[in-house]
């Protein structure tokens, strides 16, 4: 994996605006033969296109935009994850009738519930706004049966797209991101009917999420692991958890990541965790102090986390406190998601500084909160990347000369 060995390097979380045409191509209800060819010819040529904008841009470490991963419409929070429902076997849609409760019912064990803690604070702000509505039955997908991967040939296209991709544009270092155990497990919220505890389904999720996995990082791209679970599972428990309860419950769920990530290298892994892409107050967030250690335990070279975020922006001052390992990268969002200003190049310089000063220049990247793809303009995705290139370069010169 890259450092920033004499200049500031730059990438992004992953997610990129798709073409319209692509978005309308997966939007079809039926396809024919015809429509599946055509699907397959323009994502190898949008993949082609956006690999090279990203490195115009002055991105140092792209992706192919997440572009296999089915956006339908211009705006679209949930494509990092839902997408894998289309790649693993034993998940059923979930009736109206059989979908579990917004809210737990009283004495039952803590578990994932539709509601946020922030959503019922704020009630009014989201009943206005339509905002974090409940998520409907059909978007909480039940597990009916034994969890396998089944997209190996899908996959294996894609991961073919990026790497032509990346030999015409000159790109050297790549990376694919994927979803995590606990977050997939976050997206059903609890809805398992097959397997008999929470530990076996999600050993399932694991056992199943390292085909995808190995796959990438055989491929020879670094493997980006997506886990807003992490830290987003914190307000979407009830009862609410203790702190400590909380930790148990992450710690668990890094554990089995790091079972499916068994026999991968470490530099070929980089992991990301953020406090969910809505636009809302997220007061509610539970602090990185809290659950930085246990994000240390994956078994990666990297980290990205939220930090452009006004919400999450104080928090470099946790890495005062905690020591940053030997030989890992510490990449944060010094542009962000959450708004549609642009952020100044000075800011963003100002931003990566603050990391570096604390954990040393050729030990951070320049990053993004979250995926810039739909959840900001086009215009103003690329507008961010392109401060990002420019408060790197101003770092640069600081750090530098």
């Amino acid at each position: 994996m890259k450092r920033s060995t004499d200049h500031i390097l730059t990438t992004h979380v992953g997610s990129l605006p798709r073409p319209a045409d692509l978005r309308a191509m997966w939007a079809k209800k039926t396809s024919t033969p015809e429509d599946e060819t055509a699907l397959k010819a323009r994502l190898r040529s949008a993949i082609g296109e956006v690999v090279l904008a990203q490195q115009k841009t002055g991105i140092d470490i792209p992706n192919d935009g997440e572009f296999g991963k089915p956006m339908r419409a211009a705006t679209d929070r949930g494509a990092w994850g839902n997408y894998i429902f289309d790649r693993v076997s034993g998940f059923e849609s979930t009736s109206a009738q059989s979908i579990a409760p917004d809210t737990a019912v009283p004495g039952a064990p803590m578990r994932i519930v539709g509601v946020r803690w922030e959503q019922r604070e704020f009630a009014e702000f989201y009943a206005d706004t339509g905002l974090g509505s409940p998520s409907t039955a059909a978007s909480r997908p039940t597990c009916t049966g034994p969890i396998a991967y089944t997209a190996q040939a899908y996959l294996h296209d894609q991961l073919v797209n990026l790497r032509l991709a990346c030999n015409a544009a000159g790109v050297e270092e790549a990376f694919v991101s994927a979803i995590a155990p606990g977050s997939l497990e976050m997206f059903c919220r609890d809805q398992n009917s097959y397997y008999p505890t929470t530990e076996k389904f999600l050993e399932a999720i694991a056992d199943a999420m390292r085909e995808e996995y190995r796959a990438i990082v055989d491929a020879g791209f670094i493997l980006q692991l997506d886990d807003p679970g992490l830290p987003g599972a914190w307000d979407m428990l009830d009862p609410q958890p203790s702190v400590e309860e909380y930790r148990r419950y992450a710690f668990l769920r890094v554990e089995l990541l790091n079972h499916a990530l068994e026999g991968i290298p470490a530099d070929r892994v980089r992991y990301h965790i953020c406090w969910g892409s809505w636009h809302g107050p997220h007061t509610t967030d539970i602090a990185l102090r809290d659950v930085v250690d246990i994000m240390l335990r994956v078994n990666a070279q990297a980290y990205l986390i939220e930090a452009g975020n006004v919400r999450h922006e104080h928090e470099f001052k946790v890495w005062r406190d905690v020591r940053l390992p030997a030989g890992k990268i510490l990449i944060p969002g010094v542009v962000s998601h959450a708004t549609d200003l642009v952020e100044h190049p000075e800011l963003v310089a100002d931003r990566i500084v603050a990391f570096a000063s604390i954990v040393g220049r050729e030990n951070v990247m320049a990053g993004t909160d979250c995926g810039l793809g739909g959840r900001v303009h086009p215009q103003i995705a690329w507008a961010k990347l392109r401060v990002l290139r420019e408060g790197a370069a101003m770092t640069t010169k600081k750090l530098w000369s």
